[in-house]
């Protein structure tokens, strides 16, 4: 579902920006307009999954989305680039989200909730890394030998080749999709319109808006991991090809640190799982915010992107797992999910443009640092939340 709108930038994203003659400010602009579009998506989407059939939604949201793809190839005007995302953050939002989360969540049961998250986001790792390798492998056989040669016919020849494998697979999946989900986990609420005095009640609940504020500043870590590509590019120093194998290894951690704290999760409670999440996150931002790392270090790059990916992924693994610990009824999950979803995920809106402007105007490493600082401070408020979270659910008025 997100490999168009995002993990192909997260890998190519200096080529990327090449073949659409942008900069970061304009990519972050075009991700801005499917966050907005999103907000909304999230808001509506959340008490439509609650009412119809959740293989239905996502099947269709699939295979829109990649037909977006198609669009994409013809490297359109900004302006153009800006609709499509928005396109891409109803499709994505609207019709799949909260149909995801809440299938998830039917499936996981009572008692396997962190090890249902955790696997979800394995998944969607571990098919990120597969895709991302072998597309890198296939983008650097299309180029020169002689990568100083290339021009930007030959890197959009690149990318578009690219982008029709990606819509393709994304229209093949949303096929998958309809064939494979049992409508057995098409579980609704009651009604068939959305439900104003459940959206009331379940804002109400102090629950909710602590783990909006967890999935809030956990994201903005997983915004950041768009980062490592560019990182490699302009710190480091290294060609595109290189660089987008930079951009790669993150996947690879995904998979398992995911299934590690799915299963963590199960023993221990998803909030202590999260608290140890955004504790690794902090540690991984002063080393990308500190300036140790030059460009003759990359066993450093290297380590710093695997810490930050293994706190990121424990809490992107687990954080809709929160739902469950929290004792939200399973009936207005969708509703939750997108409450919990309008505010968690604001990042899509505020954090490219954001990034773009501290990379673009603060050229080589220090755009990076401060990039980075801003992670830390996030997942500074994200532990409080945490924290806050796990006493207040424990508490004896509970």
């Amino acid at each position: 579902m997100f490999f168009l709108p995002f993990v192909m930038v997260r890998i190519f994203r200096p080529t990327y920006l090449d073949a659409f003659s942008i900069n970061n400010f304009q990519l972050g602009t075009a991700f801005s307009f499917y966050g907005v579009v999103a907000m909304f998506s999230y808001f509506l989407g959340g008490p439509l999954a609650d009412r119809f059939s959740a293989k239905k939604l996502m099947s269709a949201a699939l295979a829109l989305t990649g037909l977006g793809g198609f669009r994409l190839m013809a490297f359109p005007s900004t302006t153009e680039l800006n609709l499509i995302y928005g396109f891409w953050g109803m499709t994505t939002i609207l019709l799949f989200w909260a149909a995801l989360i809440k299938t998830t969540r039917i499936w996981g049961g009572r008692l396997n909730q962190g090890m249902a998250y955790g696997l979800l986001d394995a998944g969607r790792g571990l098919s990120a890394a597969i895709l991302a390798s072998v597309s890198v492998w296939a983008f650097a056989t299309i180029l020169p030998q002689d990568l100083s040669t290339m021009d930007i016919n030959d890197q959009r020849e690149g990318m578009r080749m690219i982008i029709l494998s990606y819509s393709i697979f994304t229209i093949l999946v949303g096929l998958l999709v309809y064939v494979v989900i049992p409508y057995s986990m098409d579980q609704k609420g009651t009604g068939n319109h959305i439900n104003l005095k459940t959206v009331k009640s379940l804002a109400s609940h102090p629950i909710i808006w602590l783990q909006a504020i967890i999935v809030l500043c956990a994201y903005v870590g997983y915004k950041c991991t768009d980062d490592f590509s560019l990182y490699a590019s302009d710190v480091m120093g290294y060609d595109d090809v290189k660089a987008a194998n930079y951009g790669t290894i993150s996947y690879w951690t995904r998979p398992l640190i995911a299934v590690a704290a799915g299963f963590t999760a199960d023993r221990f409670l998803s909030s202590k799982v999260i608290m140890g999440g955004f504790l690794i996150t902090i540690a991984g931002s002063i080393m990308m915010a500190s300036g140790w790392i030059d460009p003759n270090g990359s066993i450093l790059l290297i380590t710093s992107i695997v810490i930050l990916s293994i706190g990121i992924y424990a809490m992107r693994g687990v954080y809709f797992a929160l739902l469950q610990e929290g004792k939200i009824s399973v009936a207005v999950s969708g509703t939750a999910i997108g409450i919990i979803s309008v505010v968690g995920f604001t990042p899509d809106i505020f954090m490219g443009p954001l990034m773009g402007y501290l990379i673009d105007n603060n050229p080589g490493a220090l755009g990076h640092q401060y990039l980075f600082s801003l992670l830390g401070g996030f997942s500074i408020i994200g532990l409080v939340a945490s924290v806050v979270f796990y006493n207040v659910n424990n508490s004896p008025s509970h």
